[in-house]
């Protein structure tokens, strides 16, 4: 159905109302009859206009299917895409997320798992046993602020019995993406874990073909995407408010850009029309839209226009009153009133009427102009004006001034970069008058440091100021110009054209085109190079054949690069007056692959589990991969063997490899040797290293021979040592009894046979064991050992009850209540006193049995006594006191 209006009366559908100001309410929205696109018309005695739709839609997201989803078994190092297939839903702004097992859990994104926000399905590159569990897909719409999720999808990894042979490592997979012909858009980011390429205030610029790259040591893989760019309309041009005289021509201009191109039309008074007018009448008058609209929005301009008609009136625009002229100059005096339809102009001097001449021209817009002014010239000129509405007319006197002249013009200079240059301009002129002089370079207006106006001073001279410059003498009647060239000479410009051809594995050829020698012949030219992954203001100075690059040269040759890896060079030209700018950096090349030179280095190994041979070295940097697949061979014999084992490992990055044989003896000597390879051929080998193969771990137990309690928390323990030179080490377990999950390890020196306990639970029931240990792991276990700790000690502190000074003034004397313990606690010994400088950590340490002490008394400062209860489970709270020396006796 097309368009129709609302009637909005009583009695008409009660769904709508309109409120002061022209907004429409609906009430209880029914989709059935109200969803659709709404505009809103607006009149007055000027004229209607229509305003943009507004669009009524329903929003909805509908359950999932409640349908069981089935099982899905994938082998574990394999990867896995379980599907969203999310519910019908309007408008498509869902994003989704995965929940693991129940709400809320949902799985982190990582280097694993990706979520397409465009489907909703859910990447795991390579499954682990820890994926297992059941996943569900959460929807959300943030139209209508609703979520809902799938049925749960169990993921079942399958573990196969030699999964360890067949997936030794993990290869991460990393990302990489380039916009192919161009660099990546200034605003982007990437981000899970660089699976996920985002643009910023994407620009037209932006659209083109993008490539992600994933590479690991396996290999690599690429996929190309177009990407197109599209926007709403935007105005490059639109109507606005205009009143214009009747019977003249006139046409409105409406122009917008967009992608794809916006559609435009336009509307008078609501009703479509074209913008173009010729002899404008008053029905023309109306209020005008311009309308352009594409798929992804509509703008809309609004404007009126107004048809003028009138008799000529100089009102807002008179002659003016006194006007000046220079002597044999041009002079043109305005007559513009107001008026339509457009009247007829004549001229009167004084009282003569005026007509074309060889001097005099009355031009079609009403001007009187005048040429090579005489002095007889001046007087007072009328204009007159009339049309079919009536008739006006305006004087002006006109003044002739003695014209001005040139009397001093500037001269051709030439100067080197960095000097001085001066220009002087002189001129005669009415007396009457004012005389400025203005400056300009190749016609621009110039700023520069003057001495006078007419004086033109140039420091520090550059290459951009060269040119010609002009001196304007300008008086408020007329202006006279002189100009002059100055010639900077200066360093060469920046060559052009840079290219690199015929590459080769160390060697690139460059051609490129002279640049601008700046008035001063090139003598050399030299050239840097910059490998790509370095730091941008890494450039440095090339190997070139021939060695020195004379000024007429345009190619040369680079030598001494790096195989398989990626340059941009850029030249710089020279010559008597200095080094000039650097040109634009060549294209980014890489060069050809070759067979790698440079061995591992730092080749050793030894230790590792039993059975084991370790051999690692120092990974190669990658400038020196040379190539595509790069890896490495090992080989290793025992010593005095004569044929050598060869291993080849293909990751780039691996430091280590560790060959298991159950056939190798303990410490046994081998000789080892690393080289490396690529898809080109295989380098040389290191020098050859002697390591030795693990060793076993140790076969014979240590034999406690006694194990005591200090303390509540703490113990003592002697073993003897096994007698076997391999021997590392000891470690020593203990735990409370019936609590091993809970036990404490400590690793001691093979030189010690004994050792202490600590942070032990007070009257607790401790079994301790003892085994030694070397580079292959542990042996077995001694005999355990059976200890119980003592009682806590005790938890409440001395009751300080008094503090006395000797009569003799020499000793004081401290005083506390007995120390009670608790049933749990061991008894009170004695009493330990420690007294103290205040502010230092150590002192004099005092035991009694008594319940007070003497203590000297100090002059140099105060002092702190600190008592506290022992008990065979150890010291006890403590009590505290200061001694000032101004106690009483």
């Amino acid at each position: 159905n097309g368009p129709w209006e609302i009637e909005i009366q009583e009695g008409s559908d009660d769904h709508y109302s309109l409120q002061l100001g022209g907004n429409l309410v609906i009430s209880n929205p029914d989709k059935s009859k109200h969803a659709g696109n709404y505009s809103c018309l607006a009149t007055n005695e000027f004229g209607t206009v229509i305003s943009r739709e507004a669009s009524v839609q329903f929003g909805y997201l509908d359950m999932f299917s409640t349908e069981e989803r089935e099982a899905v078994y994938v082998k574990e190092g394999q990867g896995v895409v379980l599907l969203c297939a999310p519910p019908p839903h309007f408008p498509d702004d869902l994003s989704f997320r995965w929940m693991l097992n129940e709400f809320p859990i949902f799985i982190p994104l990582d280097k694993r798992r990706f979520v397409s926000q465009t489907t909703g399905n859910l990447y795991i590159s390579k499954v682990e046993g820890s994926d297992s569990g059941n996943y569900s897909c959460f929807v959300t719409s943030s139209s209508i602020s609703k979520s809902v999720f799938s049925k749960f999808i169990p993921l079942v990894p399958l573990v196969e019995p030699d999964i360890k042979v067949k997936f030794p490592d993990t290869y991460y997979v990393k990302f990489f993406f380039l916009q192919v012909d161009g660099a990546l858009p200034v605003h982007h980011d990437i981000s899970m874990a660089g699976g996920l390429l985002h643009l910023f205030n994407v620009q037209y610029e932006d659209e083109g073909v993008y490539e992600c790259e994933a590479l690991n040591s396996k290999g690599k893989d690429w996929h190309k995407a177009h990407l197109y760019v599209e926007a709403s309309p935007e105005w490059v041009e639109h109507i606005s408010s205009s009143e214009r005289d009747i019977g003249s021509d006139y046409t409105m201009s409406c122009l917008a850009s967009g992608k794809p191109k916006p559609h435009v039309r336009f509307l008078k008074n609501g009703q479509m029309v074209g913008l173009s007018f010729t002899d404008l009448t008053f029905d023309d008058s109306g209020m005008y839209q311009c309308i352009a609209e594409n798929r992804h929005g509509v703008i809309y301009a609004n404007a009126e226009l107004r048809v003028f008609v009138g008799a000529p009136s100089f009102e807002l625009n008179p002659v003016k009153q006194r006007l000046l002229g220079a002597k044999n100059g041009r002079v043109v005096i305005e007559c513009k009133p107001r008026a339509a339809p457009r009247p007829t102009f004549t001229w009167s001097k004084g009282t003569e009427m005026l007509s074309n001449s060889s001097r005099i021209f009355i031009w079609e817009d009403g001007s009187l102009e005048i040429r090579n002014v005489t002095k007889s010239d001046e007087g007072k000129y009328t204009c007159f004006a009339e049309n079919d509405r009536g008739r006006a007319n305006s004087t002006g006197s006109f003044l002739v001034t003695d014209a001005t002249k040139i009397t001093l013009a500037p001269t051709n200079a030439d100067v080197s970069v960095g000097e001085n240059a001066r220009m002087q301009c002189a001129a005669s002129h009415d007396s009457s008058l004012d005389l400025t002089f203005i400056w300009s370079l190749n016609g621009n207006p110039v700023d520069l440091d003057k001495d006078r106006d007419s004086e033109l001073l140039i420091k520090n001279t550059q290459l951009k100021l060269a040119g010609r410059y002009t001196c304007t003498a300008q008086t408020p009647v007329d202006n006279v110009t002189a100009s002059a060239e100055l010639v900077v000479r200066g360093p060469p410009g920046p060559p052009g054209g840079l290219l690199v051809k015929d590459i080769g594995p160390k060697s690139v050829r460059l051609v490129w085109s002279q640049g601008s020698d700046n008035l001063s012949p090139i003598s050399r030219y030299t050239i840097q190079y910059r490998e790509v992954r370095t730091p941008e203001e890494d450039w440095k100075l090339a190997t070139t054949s021939p060695p020195n690059v004379e000024g007429n040269a345009e190619a040369a040759t680079v030598d001494g690069l790096i195989p398989w890896t990626e340059y941009e060079f850029r030249v710089t030209a020279t010559n008597t007056l200095g080094t000039g700018e650097h040109s634009n950096p060549s294209p980014k090349i890489q060069t050809l692959d070759a067979v790698p030179v440079v061995a591992p280095s730092d080749v050793g190994g030894g230790g590792g589990m039993s059975r084991e041979l370790t051999i690692t070295w120092t990974v190669d940097d990658p400038q020196y991969y040379y190539g595509s697949n790069f890896g490495y061979i090992i080989a290793f014999k025992p010593e005095g063997g004569f044929e050598w084992r060869k291993v080849t490992v293909a990751d780039p990055q691996a430091r280590r490899y560790v060959h298991k044989d159950s056939s190798i003896l303990p410490a046994t000597k081998f000789e080892v040797k690393v080289k490396a390879f690529n898809s080109k051929g295989e380098g040389p080998y290191s020098l050859t290293a002697v390591i030795y193969s693990a060793q076993d771990v140790p076969s014979e137990a240590p034999t406690i021979v006694e194990a005591r309690t200090l303390s509540a928390t703490e113990a003592v323990i002697w073993w003897i040592p096994v007698p076997q030179q391999t021997v590392e080490g000891y470690q020593v377990r203990y735990w409370r009894k019936s609590m091993e999950n809970e036990a404490l390890a400590m690793r001691i020196s093979s030189k010690d046979n004994q050792t202490r306990l600590d942070n032990m639970k007070p009257d607790s029931h401790y079994v301790i064991e003892v085994r030694a240990f070397n580079g292959a792991g542990y042996g077995p276990a001694s005999q355990r050992y059976e200890i119980h700790t003592k009682k806590a000690p005790p938890s409440r502190l001395p009751k300080i009850i008094s503090k006395k000074m000797h009569s003799s003034g020499t000793t004081v004397n401290i005083a506390w209540e007995p120390v009670r313990p608790l049933a749990n606690e061991s008894s009170v010994e004695c009493y330990k006193v420690l007294y103290r400088q205040d502010g230092q950590n150590t002192g004099t340490l005092y035991t009694t049995t008594k319940q007070s002490i003497d203590l000297p008394m100090h002059k140099d400062g105060d002092y702190l006594v600190e008592v506290r209860a022992h008990s065979e489970g150890g010291d006890g709270a403590v009590a505290q006191v200061r001694i000032s020396g101004k106690l009483s006796s």
